[in-house]
This record gives C-alpha cells, structure tokens and sequence, in this order.
C-alpha cells in the first residue's frame, strides 16, 4: 500500500478507536451508575435482578447520553434531534439488556453480577455503532 493511502486508510480508523476508548471511559461512568444501581435495587429492596438492571439501565443511559454527545462524538446535531434516536438506540439495548439478564440469570443460573458485565459487552457493541452510525453522526 502506498505510502499516502495508509494515511488515509489509518486517519479514519485512528478517529473510530480514539471514539471507542471515550465510549469506553463513558461507559466506565454509566456502568457505575448502572451496576450501583442495579445492586442496591437487589440487595436493599430486594427486587429481582432484572427489573433491577433495567432501572440501572435507564441511570446509566441518562449519563451515557450526557456524556457522548459532548465528549465521544463531539454531536453537533440538535438535541431535539439526536435525543430521540438515543431514545430509540436505548429501547434496543434495554431490550437486549433485559433479555440477556433473563436468560443467564434463569436458565443459565449465573449469579447477577456475572451476568450484568456479560450483558454489558453485548450491549456496548451494539450502543457504539449505532451511536456513531446514526444517534451521533454529523448531521
């Protein structure tokens, strides 16, 4: 490959990994917003684990949402606008979220917590591309 298209090539991938370590960071922060409050639903008001990972879900998402807009993606889109399709791409995590927990905490009888970070890679892969193919992406 010639020297000048490897630049080209490498520039695009350079920005989605730069992109994915911010969701990543971002996700760190959601996921403590996520995983505390799925915890204390568990063990403080004994709710089951996946309505509890689903209230978890929705802290997690509202600093998800804050936090990449600004930071990740750097959106330049309106609010108005890109809220709607975040809402949109969290209604398919939360459902993948749900269903997930559902299925190894009940047939596949893993302890919550297992459960919850397996859950979470699904769902992280699916919530970057579609945040940066359409929640986020340049008007």
């Amino acid at each position: 490959m010639a020297p000048g298209r490897w630049r080209a090539y490498m520039f695009p991938m350079a920005r989605v990994i730069e992109q994915f370590l911010r969701f990543g960071g971002v996700g760190v922060l959601a996921a403590l917003g996520h995983y505390g409050t799925l915890a204390l639903l568990v063990e403080l008001a004994a709710l089951g684990p996946v309505p509890a990972t689903l209230g978890g879900y929705v802290v997690g998402g509202v600093i998800s949402y804050a936090l990449n807009r600004q930071w990740t993606f750097a959106s330049a889109a309106r609010h108005r606008d890109a809220i709607g399709k975040f809402v949109l791409v969290a209604a398919v995590g939360f459902v993948l979220t749900g269903l997930a927990m559902a299925a190894l905490t009940g047939p596949l009888r893993l302890h919550y917590l297992l459960a919850q970070l397996v859950t979470t890679g699904i769902v992280m892969l699916w919530s970057f591309w579609a945040s940066k193919l359409w929640t986020f992406a340049p008007p």
